[in-house]
Parts: C-alpha cells; sequence; structure tokens
C-alpha cells in the first residue's frame, strides 16, 4: 500500500479509544460491534479511532488461523468496516496475507481505513511465544516498519509485543519502534490485546512509561477485555503524554469508549488524571508468596470469565457440588454472582463421613444466595459399590481406594444432574490441590470449567474474605473450620498435605518463580519438605493434564501456559 500524505498546517486529531470485548470466530457480532463504535465515534466529531489487536476475529484465533475460510472471512469483514470508515479514520487489527512464498502464510496486522480505501497496513515485528502465546506458529515477522500518515499526522504503529522490547530483550533482535521514530513520527499507537494477570496491569503501564521515556513521544495504547476460555483480558487501555504522565486510563474488565484530543504541538487538551511520579516503572512479581496480592481484580476477572465463559458458549445455567468447604463455597458465590443467582443450582452428596455442620453449612450458603440446592445422601451408594467389590477387595484394609470412590460417586451424580437439566459443572479444585495431586480424576477434578485452579488456597480464603467485605454471604464456620475432603472419620487436609501456610509459598516459588529446589531449600525452607512437595507436583501432571480449562489469575497458570512433560525425571 503506498502512503498516503495529507498536507494540513495546524491540526488538533480527536482521536476515540474503544475497548471491546470480542468473541473468536463471531465475524458478525465482533464486525457490527465494530461498526456501531465507528458510527458513535463519528457523531461526537472523532478524526481516528483505534481498536484493539486482532479485533475482527478476536485473540487468540490459534488453528482458526489454519482455515483459508476464517482468514477469507476477516479480509471480508475489513471491506464492510472500510465502508464505515469515510470521514473518519479507523486503526482495527485482523489477519492479512503474507504476498511472498517465503515465511509463514499470515500477518498479525493493524489495516488503517479511510475516505472508504485501506490506506496503510502494519505488521506485528515481535511475535510472542511463550507462557500462554503461540503467535510464531501462525504469523510472520514484519521485516519492514514504516510510518502510517494521516490527516497532517504521522503515526508510529505497533502491535502488543512490539512495545516490550526496548532493545534489552534477548529473546529478540528487532526494536521496531528504534525503526520507526527515525521517520520523526508525531505520536505512538498500540494495538493490543495483552491478558490479565495480578501483576500485569502495573507492567503494561511500566513498559507505556518506558516507552514514552526512551523515544519522547505521547502513546495511545489501547487493550481488548473478555474472557476467551481461559485467558482474561482486562482492558485498562491508556492514554500517556511525552511527560509520562496518564491522560485518561478506561476501566477495567468493562467495555469503554473514550476521546481524546491530541494537539498540534503534541500535547493534550485533557487534564492529566495520574502524574508520571505514580506511573510504576517495573512490574514486580512479590518475592514470597502474598495471598492477598490484587484480591480485588482476581474477583472480577473471575466473575468476567464466568460469564463470558457461559455466554460465548450459549450456556445458562451451572451447577456446583457444594461440600460447605471453603472451596465450593467461594465457587458458588462467584457463580451466582456472574450468572445471577436463578440460574444456578448446589447439589449437597453428604456421606456416613459428612459432619452436620457441613451440610448446615452448605444449606445456609445456598440461602444466604438465594440459589437454589438438592440434598442427595451417597451413603447407600457408597456401601452398594463397597459390597460389589468386597470379593475383589478381600477384605483389605479402607483405604484411598475407598475415599476415591466416594469422590467418584459424587462426581457421577453432580454430572447426572448436569445433564438432566443442561447444567454447566463449574470444578471447585484449587492451585494447591492440582499442584499435589490431591483430587480424585473422574470425582471432585470433573468439571466444564475451572474456577480455582489458579488460586491457591490461601488465595481461596483471601477471596472469600474479599466476598463477604459487604456482609456475610458466606458462613463464618465454612471460612474458620479446618479444611477437609471428608472422605473418612476426623479427616483433614493435614493429615495428606503440609498445612497450606507452609505449602503455599513453596509452591510459589517453584511454579510462579520457577526456583530450583536447591533455590528454595537456600531460602531457608525444609530440604525433606521441599524434595517431598516437588516431587508431588511433577508426578500429579498426569492428572492435571487431563484437567478442565482454568481461569488464569496468575503470571504462570496450569494449562496451556504451563507446558512440562509428563513422564519428565526431573526431581521425581
Amino acid at each position: 500500500m503506498g502512503l498516503i500524505f495529507i498536507s494540513i498546517t495546524s491540526f488538533d486529531m480527536k482521536i476515540v479509544l474503544a475497548q471491546q470485548n470480542y468473541h473468536i470466530g463471531n465475524f458478525e457480532s465482533n464486525t457490527a460491534k465494530i461498526i456501531s463504535a465507528i458510527r458513535t465515534a463519528k457523531e461526537e466529531g472523532a478524526d481516528l479511532i483505534v481498536f484493539s489487536e486482532l479485533a475482527v476475529c478476536g485473540y487468540p484465533p490459534r488453528d482458526f488461523l489454519e482455515f483459508n475460510d476464517f482468514v477469507e472471512r476477516g479480509l471480508q469483514c475489513i471491506k464492510e468496516i472500510c465502508a464505515e470508515a469515510d470521514t473518519i479514520g479507523v486503526l482495527v487489527g485482523a489477519p492479512s496475507i503474507n504476498p511472498k512464498v517465503e515465511g509463514k502464510d499470515l500477518f498479525n496486522s493493524a489495516y488503517l481505513l479511510y475516505e472508504k480505501e485501506i490506506k496503510g497496513v502494519v505488521h506485528k515485528t515481535l511475535l510472542p511465544n511463550y507462557d500462554i502465546f503461540d503467535e510464531y506458529r501462525y504469523f510472520e515477522p514484519a521485516y519492514e516498519w514504516n510510518i502510517l500518515h494521516f490527516k497532517g499526522k504521522k503515526l508510529a504503529v505497533t502491535i502488543c509485543e512490539d512495545i516490550w522490547n526496548l532493545g534489552d530483550n534477548p529473546l529478540y533482535r528487532v526494536c521496531p519502534m528504534d525503526a520507526l521514530i527515525q521517520q520523526s513520527p508525531d505520536i505512538m499507537i498500540n494495538l493490543s490485546a495483552s491478558p490479565f494477570d495480578y501483576v500485569h496491569a502495573a507492567g503494561r503501564k511500566s513498559i507505556v512509561k518506558q516507552n514514552v521515556a526512551k523515544y519522547k513521544l505521547p502513546m495511545i495504547y489501547c487493550n481488548t477485555i473478555g474472557s476467551q476460555t481461559e485467558i482474561v483480558f482486562d482492558g485498562g487501555s491508556l492514554v500517556m503524554n511525552a511527560q509520562q504522565d496518564i491522560i485518561t486510563e478506561l476501566p477495567y474488565f468493562k467495555e469503554a469508549m473514550q476521546m481524546v484530543t491530541f494537539k498540534d504541538d503534541g500535547t493534550f487538551e485533557e487534564p492529566v488524571t495520574l502524574t508520571a511520579d505514580k506511573v510504576p516503572l517495573v512490574q514486580l512479581l512479590p518475592q514470597q508468596f502474598e495471598a492477598n496480592h490484587g484480591i480485588d481484580q482476581i474477583h472480577q476477572a473471575i466473575i468476567l470469565s464466568i460469564r463470558d465463559y457461559f455466554g460465548k458458549m450459549g450456556f445458562k445455567k451451572a451447577i456446583v457440588a457444594s461440600s460447605g468447604g471453603i472451596d465450593s463455597a467461594v465457587v458458588l458465590a462467584l457463580a451466582c454472582e456472574a450468572l445471577g443467582a436463578e440460574n444456578v443450582r448446589g447439589l449437597l452428596l453428604p456421606s456416613q463421613f459428612s459432619t452436620g455442620h457441613s451440610v448446615s453449612d452448605a444449606e445456609q450458603l445456598s440461602k444466604n444466595l438465594d440459589s437454589a440446592y438438592n440434598i442427595v445422601p451417597i451413603k447407600d451408594i457408597f456401601e452398594s459399590f463397597s459390597h460389589s467389590l468386597q470379593p475383589v477387595f478381600n477384605d483389605l484394609p479402607f483405604n484411598v481406594a475407598e475415599e476415591n470412590l466416594q469422590s467418584r460417586i459424587r462426581g457421577a451424580l453432580v454430572m447426572a444432574l448436569a445433564n438432566k437439566f443442561n447444567l454447566i459443572l463449574l470444578n471447585t479444585s484449587n492451585k494447591s490441590e492440582l499442584a499435589t495431586g490431591y483430587g480424585t480424576l473422574y470425582g471432585d477434578m470433573a468439571g466444564g470449567l475451572g474456577v480455582l485452579g489458579d488460586l491457591y488456597k490461601g488465595q481461596v480464603y483471601a477471596l472469600a474474605r474479599y466476598i463477604n467485605r459487604n456482609g456475610g454471604i458466606i458462613p463464618t464456620n465454612i471460612i474458620d473450620k479446618a479444611p477437609s475432603a471428608e472422605l473418612r472419620p476426623g479427616q483433614k487436609d493435614s493429615d495428606s498435605l503440609p498445612e497450606y501456610d507452609v505449602l503455599d509459598p513453596i509452591l510459589f516459588q517453584y511454579i510462579e518463580r520457577r526456583k530450583g529446589p536447591k533455590e528454595i531449600i537456600a531460602m531457608g525452607y525444609d530440604e525433606k519438605l521441599v524434595t517431598r512437595i516437588l516431587k508431588l507436583v511433577n508426578t500429579n501432571e498426569y492428572k492435571r493434564n487431563q484437567f478442565c480449562p482454568i481461569i488464569r489469575v496468575s503470571p504462570k497458570a496450569f494449562g496451556i501456559g504451563r507446558r512440562v512433560p509428563i513422564v519428565g525425571k526431573y526431581l521425581s
């Protein structure tokens, strides 16, 4: 595409950020949403509207990109959007085709549309290939870098990861802005799809600040929001002036549009909302486990994720196996908040080992939430199974086989209700349990979505207290009592695992901070304890490999972002 030069001697440009929630592959919905925002921006007199990375198809599209029809539909949507870009410029993300035979077939691109034409296309250079990202599988990196000219302004347009290398990242040899700055741009604009974790919002602000500081230019940063299965996008789009002050920051976990006026002298008409000294310069993962860190944002992320998972999949109602314990209580409360209590059912499945207060606590929780529940005792079923197995078990002592049998009975019953009433089972396993294998395959590990699978037990308690911040939703006894699976008389979790306040910090060092055993022991932890815990983590990878999608809220979650061999020998 040729560059378009429009000469205007003095011009203040009104720019709109459109922070939207897209649905992967739902081209009709995404395009309608984009066009609606364009029309609103035109009514407000905007000159340019900016959308997020791969807005047309949704992010991350993954192997859908291997379907020619998928790519063609995206290109057709660009034509539809282009028809709306008459008196307004539109910067929008979508795949584009690589015309060269060499390399991958596609680019991850940003289109500049204006006067019902494609005025320019910019390709993403830095294709992340770590954690949850796998872009180099699909896209060819950009090999040339040019600014876009629009209404007398020179725009340095980049896409997401392109701003995360400031020349000091050994993963990348190229820094796109180093090339673009040679062309004397007036402003930087970044189209992003940057996922949530409980430290990443600060990280994004810091990286925008570092870019502004290095290139002495203002930046418009447009992020997406919404949940795509396990990945949550939290928004937080922002505008930063050349002095590193934030002019505006869009809300988190909500769709929003905001217009700013970029003046001809390189400043913004709008006042500063956050001064540079209050903008973080670095992203810091806590050195030690902090159960309360970012708990308010974690709460919002999980609510959005449950709501989007059901909405985008066309599901209506959920079921939770409610035990009277902390994990199921938190999941039930979150589900009611996300979906409405009328769309959530609790199923209480007491055995002869269940304490009376567990049943009464679970009942009280459902009453507090005004949510329906049923009680189906499993004692008779368990005894029937045990009787049938007796000739094979041959009077061997009660052990984990009978414990897991109870869990699998519960799994079968809750799935029966899910099938009968068209419900989706929300799993209640937490990260501490998943890490150590403290769960039963085809029993309590069943479910369509792992709500707490990226929260350590200590974080689950912190989230329960946060849910109760305005009143006693979760009964106090559920929060205060010692955790137990109640699969045998007097059982406590601590019979099988270290106390959670000991376990969680070691798991955090190994999983989030990727510390090896010697490093963790050097921090003062007992060698035998560390060896035992890390062996549990590694030998139970086969269980996690069969687990449902987990809502990602940390920098390192189980699932697509953590790929370790099931049969690996390391630490085993």
